[in-house]
């Protein structure tokens, strides 16, 4: 008998389905620069260069990890595709830049329109927000790499910045003040160890006393934007360095932007360990150390100021209704 693609587990009807449903999401996100709609072979986006002097285009791509796991399990996609934009767009944030556009890549064991769909609504909220245009991606259906139900997710940020007001740590020094900006929770890192010790002891909607609301709802919280934060700062403080806190930890994130002969000195008893940090260390009786280098330990951004700005961040800080700590300072290596 003649075999058809549906048979090895491709639907080509459920691929147009899909594209045709999500268009509008991605559409809601165009702008002026935006030339062309959804579903050309390539994205076109003429970018507005009348106030640089000389534009420097930043990238970065990026994933959520096995936080999927967690939407998958209690069918909630409408929040994974703003963790992956906000973790893209964090990423060129730290070196100055300002987000122009995001593409998405989805892979799906068997595509589910509605799951998909729900996934590019996630995408397209968190593109209006940062002010970026979602204007292409690719969603493929895998049969045999992924199994039915599951699927994985990646992202590209393309954005822009004055090559002079590009932050990259090179102007930092010793005795310079590390401030840093709370998390929302785990952010996109740490899922891995995070399930493992957790699921072992507790269900995914359990109510727990020590935290607001159920496991799921914890574990989910959307990874931060600080895009919004970061440009109020560059724009009124010499902010030296700005370390975007994800896999490695708070140091090994921070130790990224500085100069090889200085080190970090970081008081760890600064600030209040979220809850739920607390709750995975006692569940896998987990190391401090270890902690520290897997998690953010509610710590998402850092920034590396001079002593005699600190004063003028925290006064911006309140004026912006955030929060900030002092959480070290830098020194040269003994």
């Amino acid at each position: 008998m003649a075999k058809k693609y549906e048979d090895a587990g491709v639907s080509i009807k459920a691929g147009e389905e899909t594209v045709d449903k999500i268009k509008s999401y991605a559409k809601s996100t165009f702008n002026k620069s935006v030339l062309a709609d959804i579903g050309l072979f390539g994205a076109f986006f003429q970018p507005d260069l009348t106030n640089y002097k000389e534009p420097v285009l930043v990238s970065s791509v990026d994933g959520v990890g096995t936080k999927l796991k967690i939407a998958i399990e209690l069918n909630k996609h409408d929040t994974i595709g703003q963790d992956l934009v906000n973790h893209c767009v964090n990423d060129i944030a730290v070196c100055g830049a300002e987000p122009l556009f995001f593409l998405d890549y989805m892979a799906f064991g068997k595509l589910d329109t509605f799951v998909a769909s729900e996934i590019v609504k996630g995408f397209s909220i968190a593109c209006k927000e940062n002010g970026c245009a979602l204007i292409g991606g690719e969603t493929a259906e895998m049969p045999g790499v992924y199994q039915s139900g599951d699927y994985d997710l990646s992202g590209t940020i393309v954005g822009i910045v004055e090559k002079t007001e590009i932050i990259k740590g090179d102007k930092i020094s010793a005795g310079d003040v590390l401030i840093g900006v709370p998390s929302t929770g785990l952010h996109t890192n740490g899922y891995s160890l995070a399930r493992k010790v957790l699921q072992e002891k507790y269900k995914i909607t359990e109510r727990i006393p020590s935290l607001d609301i159920n496991l799921g709802e914890e574990l989910l919280l959307v990874h931060r934007s600080y895009l919004n934060l970061i440009k109020s700062f560059k724009n009124k403080i010499d902010v030296k360095g700005i370390s975007h806190i994800t896999g490695g930890g708070i140091v090994g994130n921070t130790i990224r932007i500085l100069p090889k002969e200085l080190r970090l000195n970081i008081d760890w008893s600064s600030w209040k360990v979220p809850s739920i940090f607390k709750l995975i260390q006692s569940a896998g009786e987990i190391s401090d150390d270890e902690m520290r280098e897997v998690f953010n330990m509610g710590i998402g951004l850092v920034f590396v100021v001079s002593k005699s700005d600190v004063e003028p961040v925290l006064k911006l800080v309140r004026e912006l209704n955030e929060q900030a700590i002092i959480i070290g300072e830098v020194s040269k290596l003994s």
